[in-house]
């Protein structure tokens, strides 16, 4: 049996592509407490690039966009999309999942069905998020209503991986349900669908699926520590290893966001809960969590006190805009903290978001009107690869440092009167 009207809440980088895409076929009522993003949104417009304005307006008929909770009244599917951050301690915090499973309590009608797609550890949408449900609503899953989960697995900034081209595992309290969610995910992405043997089962599966890619650039990361010490070219020992057929091909860099740089800290709460230390998890966030401090130290070594410096990229990864758990932001306030002169760049984020973030104006032109005593690269954004002699000229003075954490401009023309360092 299909869903009649759909309730998608949250509508960030997950939700909005889901509401979107949902709406292609079906009566959708997108909801966020974000009074500004609801605007935008009812306006055409996506600030997070996710979704183009076009996609937008082709689903206005059937996609309502809304910050009233009441509207989502007589939805029989709400879908719950909240992020899942870590507090100051590096533990869950489920504060926006407790929000989200309210409204959804007040709102809920017996027969409905309730998906969370928010990243937790096992138990979470089966315990807590039921709860308080319950608590709201009076209403017991699996009895009043149906409760489901389908863990998100979106990209963001990958036009490769969307919605419509990815497995989507689902998994429900009872057999009906799981064929139910089926054929509603079904339908936006070819009938790709995993249906996981339990809820418990599904949230495992995504609670590794970022920690074991985490614990991956880790041990890269490590590597180019230990490279870097014995002087050998951590890229170019990579350019050789890849020529095994089943050599993982990770880099280097910088592991921020909501996603890599979060969910393993919930898969070792989860473990620590149980009564397990999470050597191997922990040991790969200890790693990457340095790196930040690790790449200051390499260039704060080649540069004069004091020395200009311009950091291209604050995002947490490239060609996006999202600023949340950026590392580069962190490498910023590291070398800040060092008594260089630091300015940022980021074409692609929010000029106000990051002037809040920095605490002063970010650089908007570039090449930047003046030259600095060294630029690094931090994130690998399209508008920095692509940089020519010309751009370096006026971007860097003479004998000064272009420091290329992420290696793409291996081997490409640069001025010679300026110094190159990558590992």
């Amino acid at each position: 049996m299909s869903f009649q009207r759909i309730g998608v809440l949250g509508l960030g980088y997950v939700g909005l592509p889901l509401a979107v895409a949902l709406a292609a076929r079906h009566s959708v009522v997108g909801f966020d407490i974000d009074a500004r993003r609801v605007a935008a949104l009812a306006a055409g417009q996506d600030w997070t690039g996710e979704v183009p304005d076009a996609a937008l307006a082709a689903v206005q008929d059937r996609l309502t966009v809304t910050g009233a909770e009441a509207d989502l009244h007589g939805c029989d599917c709400l879908i719950a999309t909240v992020p899942t951050p870590i507090d100051g301690e590096k533990r869950p915090d489920l504060s926006a999942l407790e929000a989200a499973s309210r409204t959804i309590g007040r709102v809920l009608a017996s027969g409905a069905v309730v998906v969370f797609e928010s990243t937790v550890y096992p138990g979470v949408t089966e315990g807590q998020c039921a709860a308080w449900i319950g608590e709201e609503s009076g209403l017991v899953a699996g009895r009043d209503y149906a409760l489901g989960y389908s863990p998100e697995r979106v990209n963001p900034g990958d036009r490769t991986h969307g919605l419509g081209a990815i497995t989507k595992v689902v998994a429900a309290q009872d057999t009906a349900t799981a064929q139910r969610l089926a054929q509603l995910y079904g339908s936006v992405n070819g009938g790709n669908i995993h249906i996981a043997p339990s809820i418990r089962v599904a949230e495992a599966a995504k609670a590794i699926e970022n920690a074991q890619r985490d614990i991956n650039i880790a041990f890269i990361n490590e590597v180019a520590m230990i490279l870097r010490t014995a002087d050998i070219p951590v890229y170019d020992v990579l350019d050789a290893a890849r020529t095994k057929w089943n050599f993982l091909p990770f880099v280097p860099g910088l592991v921020g966001g909501h996603c890599i740089g979060v969910d393993p800290y919930y898969l070792a709460t989860w473990a620590e809960d149980l009564g397990h230390a999470p050597v191997t998890i922990l040991a790969g966030r200890q790693t990457n969590e340095a790196m930040a401090g690790f790449f200051a130290d390499q260039i704060a070594a080649q540069l004069a006190p004091g020395a200009s410096i311009l950091v291209l990229g604050a995002a947490f990864k490239e060609n996006i805009g999202d600023l949340r758990n950026s590392k580069a932001l962190e490498l910023t306030a590291d070398l800040t903290a060092r008594g260089f002169a630091v300015d940022c760049a980021d074409p692609c984020a929010d000029p106000t978001a990051l002037e809040h973030l920095l605490g002063k104006p970010p650089v908007t032109l570039l090449p930047p009107p003046r030259a600095y005593d060294a630029v690094v690269l931090a994130v690998a954004h399209r508008a920095f690869i692509g940089w020519g002699p010309a751009d370096w000229a006026a971007a860097v003075e003479p004998g000064g440092l272009i420091a290329d954490i992420k290696g793409v401009w291996r081997g490409k023309a640069l001025p010679p009167d300026r110094r190159y360092w990558t590992l």
